[in-house]
């Protein structure tokens, strides 16, 4: 069985990096959207944006997605909707329910952040350059779907077509 001696000492372990690296991604979107007048927002708030889309969601499929508590995403729903980002309506399919869209200034927000977005992917694709920056997309994105999938597989009534 490994054990931390197994380790590479040349580098810092894979948890270690991916951290580090979200934290560089975040710092570099949330000073662009501070530029971009967003200085309403917190950190906390990406986990909303991240997953909210257009389409509408329900917050128990909103934390989820974030991988968040209930009462943690409903604050920052609620702060958001306080904020004039996101509105709830009422869902179509069960009137019970309600969905979580986003208003015309969260649209305007989604969309710079995807453009700031493509600007940290090409600056990032410049530092290592851009074929090494898309192979190390795609291995991520590959670890990512098989481990997803392996883990469905696990669960017991887990669907492994996806």
């Amino acid at each position: 069985m490994p054990t931390s001696r197994d380790l590479p000492s040349d580098r810092p372990a894979i948890g270690q990096l991916l951290v580090k690296l979200l934290g560089e991604f975040r710092k570099e979107l949330s000073a662009a959207g501070e530029d971009r007048g967003y200085t309403d927002l917190r950190e906390p708030h990406m986990h909303v944006f991240g997953n909210v889309g257009i389409d509408g969601i329900r917050l128990t499929e909103l934390a989820a997605r974030a991988q968040l508590g209930l009462a943690t995403m409903s604050e920052l729903v609620t702060e958001l909707e306080r904020s004039g980002y996101l509105e709830r309506r009422p869902d179509p399919a069960d009137g019970r329910a309600r969905l979580i869209y986003p208003t015309s200034r969260g649209r305007q927000l989604l969309d710079d952040a995807g453009d700031r977005v493509a600007e940290i992917e090409q600056h990032w694709a410049a530092v290592v350059g851009p074929e090494e920056f898309e192979r190390t997309c795609r291995v991520l994105a590959q670890l990512l779907g098989t481990l997803t999938l392996a883990g469905r597989e696990a669960k017991p009534g887990g669907d492994p077509t996806g």
